[in-house]
């Protein structure tokens, strides 16, 4: 079997409560990830899913490296970065690449697209950054047209696109996509969650996809982890834990699901080269 891309050991993590702060002294500290053990096995999707304030979106953040840990250990590609200094992390960044829930807040509305996709690129020092950038704009279904383009002037699903291409066009090893199609019309779901799989397969890619909703986690992953209050009530095979729920949690989330299960059928009836 081969080695796990990222493997998870006893993760704490404690961050400060500044609403309780006293005048005087330390603020008092609220564990928000406890004791999480688990594998993110290489070029799969795996599936973090909790209720509002279950941690997930803080423990995608500690495997990007934007957080640190309070104990435990992350280890990626075999070697421990959860107490790396920035220094330290600034070789693995492009390797840890992030897809944003509001690719409107997260893209400069003043950049072209072209620029979007490329600044990274050049700060990474790659060659053909403008290349680059149109093969990874072309990877996602848009056109080089598009490039010259301002993100006011792309739909929210084109958007979305943007924010896949940039992140690809690094090459990386691993991708955070937290919430990523939470604002987007069923349709532009579908195809942005279509684009995802086939990113994943033709690049082996390994990604964390962050949810609240089982019914796309089910679609897109072969792994998912359920979180709550911080802690792992129930991890496997989807098929597993979706056909046999052992936790309360699980069984809630997935009562919730709003609307009927997008299986393969519904969305081989969405056109993917719809921009």
């Amino acid at each position: 079997m081969a080695e796990p891309l990222f493997r998870v050991k006893d993760l704490h993590l404690s961050l400060a409560d500044m609403s309780r702060k006293p005048l005087f002294g330390a603020a008092p500290r609220i564990e928000i990830l406890k004791g999480l053990s688990f594998d993110l096995p290489a070029g799969e999707i795996t599936g973090i899913v909790g209720e509002s304030g279950s941690g997930k979106s803080t423990l995608g953040r500690v495997l990007v490296r934007l957080l640190g840990v309070t104990a435990g250990q992350v280890l990626f590609k075999g070697q421990d970065i959860s107490h790396l200094t920035e220094n330290q992390v600034k070789p693995l960044r492009r390797d840890l690449q992030m897809i944003f829930q509001d690719p409107m807040s997260s893209l400069n509305p003043r950049h072209t697209v072209g620029r979007i996709v490329e600044t990274p690129i050049k700060r990474y020092g790659l060659d053909n950054p403008k290349k680059r950038a149109l093969e990874a704009l072309e990877r996602v279904g848009l056109p080089a047209a598009f490039a010259q383009r301002y993100p006011h002037e792309l739909s929210g699903g084109q958007r979305q696109r943007v924010g896949i291409a940039r992140a690809i066009a690094l090459n990386p090893a691993f991708i955070l996509a937290d919430e990523i199609v939470s604002g987007l019309d069923v349709s532009s779901q579908a195809q942005v969650l279509t684009l995802l799989q086939e990113l994943a397969a033709d690049m082996n890619l390994t990604i964390a996809f962050i949810s609240h909703d089982l019914s796309v986690i089910r679609t897109v992953c072969s792994q998912v982890i359920v979180l709550n209050h911080g802690e792992i009530v129930e991890a496997g095979p989807c098929e597993t834990v979706f056909d046999a729920p052992k936790s309360e949690i699980t069984r809630t989330l997935i009562d919730a699901i709003p609307l009927p299960e997008m299986d393969e059928a519904w969305f081989d009836r969405v056109a993917l080269d719809e921009v």
